[in-house]
Order: C-alpha cells, then sequence, then structure tokens
C-alpha cells in the first residue's frame, strides 16, 4: 500500500494507437491502470482498426517520438518501458537508442502483425529489431509467428519452444518469454534467460475475443517489473492476469473483441 498523495510505479509504453481500444497505446494504459501503476505514452504511429482489421497506418515522424519520450523520461522518470509497435526501421533505432540510455528495465514486445494478419512492421525493420531493439531487453515476448519472422524458427508443438527461445536468446535479450498462444492444446510458455527456464501453463479459454492479449501481456510484465518483482514473478503474474482477461473478453463490433482488461474490478 502506498500512502495518499504518493506517486505509483511509472511505467512508460512506446507503441501504436488502436482507435479501437482493444490493443496498442489503448490497451497498454488499461493494464497499467488494472495493476496498479501509472501509465504514460509515446504514440509511434496511429492506426485506424476495428474489430475486423487495420483500415490504415500512419507512422509518427522520428523527431515527434523522440520529443515525446524525452519530454516524459526527463521529467517525469520511469521504472519500466514497454515497446510494441514500431513500424519502420528508422524508428526502432530510434527507440533502442533512447532505450539505451534509459535505466529501466524493458520490455520488447516485437508486433509484427496484427490479431488479424495485418503487417504493423515494414519488413525492412526487421534487422533493426534484431540487432538494435532486441539486445537492449530485458524481457522479449514475441508470439509464435513473431519468432518465425524473427528467426526463421517454426513452432509447431511444445518441444519447439526451446530452440525458438535458444534463437531469440542468439540475439541478445536477457529473457525471452515465448508465447505458445498459437499452439493446440493448453495455453503454455516458455521463459528462459537461457539457464533457468519456467514452464508456464493456463487452461485454454473458448473464447474468440482475443484482440490486444500480446499488448496487455508486455504491459503487465512491464508492470510487475516497475513494482520491483523480479522477471519471473513479474512474467508468472502477467500470465495470470491475462488468462483472466482472456476468460472474459467479450463481443465488441462484428468481429474479434479485445480482452477485458478490468476483469479484476468488475
Amino acid at each position: 500500500m502506498r500512502a495518499a498523495g504518493q506517486a505509483p510505479p511509472r511505467v512508460l509504453t512506446v507503441a501504436g494507437s488502436d482507435s479501437g481500444g482493444g490493443a496498442g497505446i489503448q490497451a497498454d494504459l488499461k493494464t497499467m491502470l488494472a495493476l496498479g501503476v501509472h501509465g504514460m505514452s509515446v504514440i509511434t504511429a496511429v492506426t485506424a482498426q476495428n474489430s475486423l482489421g487495420v483500415q490504415g497506418a500512419w507512422e509518427l515522424p522520428v523527431e515527434a517520438v523522440r520529443a515525446q519520450y524525452r519530454s516524459v523520461v526527463d521529467d517525469i522518470g520511469v521504472q519500466a518501458v514497454k515497446t510494441g509497435m514500431l513500424a519502420s526501421a528508422e524508428l526502432v533505432e530510434a527507440v533502442a537508442e533512447l532505450i539505451s540510455g534509459t535505466d529501466a528495465p524493458v520490455v520488447v514486445d516485437p508486433v509484427g502483425v496484427s490479431k488479424h494478419g495485418d503487417p504493423l512492421l515494414a519488413a525492412s525493420a526487421l534487422d533493426s529489431v534484431r540487432t538494435r531493439l532486441l539486445p537492449v531487453a530485458t524481457v522479449a515476448t514475441p508470439n509464435l509467428d513473431e519468432v518465425a519472422q524473427l528467426t526463421g524458427s517454426r513452432v509447431a508443438s511444445e518441444a519447439d519452444l526451446r530452440p525458438a527461445a535458444e534463437a531469440v536468446l542468439a540475439y541478445g535479450p536477457q529473457w525471452v518469454l515465448i508465447k505458445g498462444g498459437h499452439l493446440t492444446g493448453e495455453a503454455v510458455d516458455l521463459l528462459t534467460d537461457g539457464d533457468q527456464e519456467f514452464w508456464l501453463r493456463a487452461p485454454r479459454h473458448d473464447n474468440r475475443h482475443t484482440h490486444g492479449t500480446g499488448c496487455t501481456l508486455a504491459s503487465a510484465v512491464a508492470s510487475g517489473l516497475a513494482k520491483g518483482l523480479s522477471v519471473p514473478e513479474a512474467v508468472t503474474a502477467a500470465k495470470e492476469y491475462v488468462t483472466g482477461a482472456i476468460a472474459r473478453g467479450f463481443a465488441l463490433g462484428a468481429g474479434i473483441g479485445p480482452v477485458d482488461h478490468g476483469w479484476r474490478l468488475r
């Protein structure tokens, strides 16, 4: 518990805006509020997006991203940073440079495509993610499609998670969380730093309304790290939170609805 008037831990998300409110900056800030930290944002891109997909995306100039970041970090300060949609090689490299000069844990969600399969990262930016962004990550949180994009490793079963994690760790993050949500059976993820391994399991909920799961999980991990939890503790707590959010995901619009970020409050 904190005293009245005392600021909660501060977490900065560097990501794109989702106009439908299910993913991106909007999901990040909802997650942070639900988990008791103060969320702040650097918007890297604006999307026209709803439950059916992404109808358009416009990245912001590098100088606008850099100015937002410096404005927040230099005055308010941060206890953790989370990155999401970065769109282009130029933005990836600028954000990596900014993060490398910030004394706080960093959660990198290497967003490549939307829930509907719409591309959110230029193919030309993949090498910058590998060589510039992943090396400054405390935790990288790729899903199976993003693992394939970054490393060429295809995960078809639980047995493939360990070699996939090794392939991502080769690019330099301290920890990697390979999310196995796209496999069949129970939802199993692998967290490892190359020496320690943590297998995180949860029942799979029969709910198609899962928009924003990746953003939500990464933001929950960053929130835990800002509170002073270790990486395994933060990831375990985040897994529990996002599992509950998925179970209570709700219909919105004519397509895939969002997870329920406020499920613990209802």
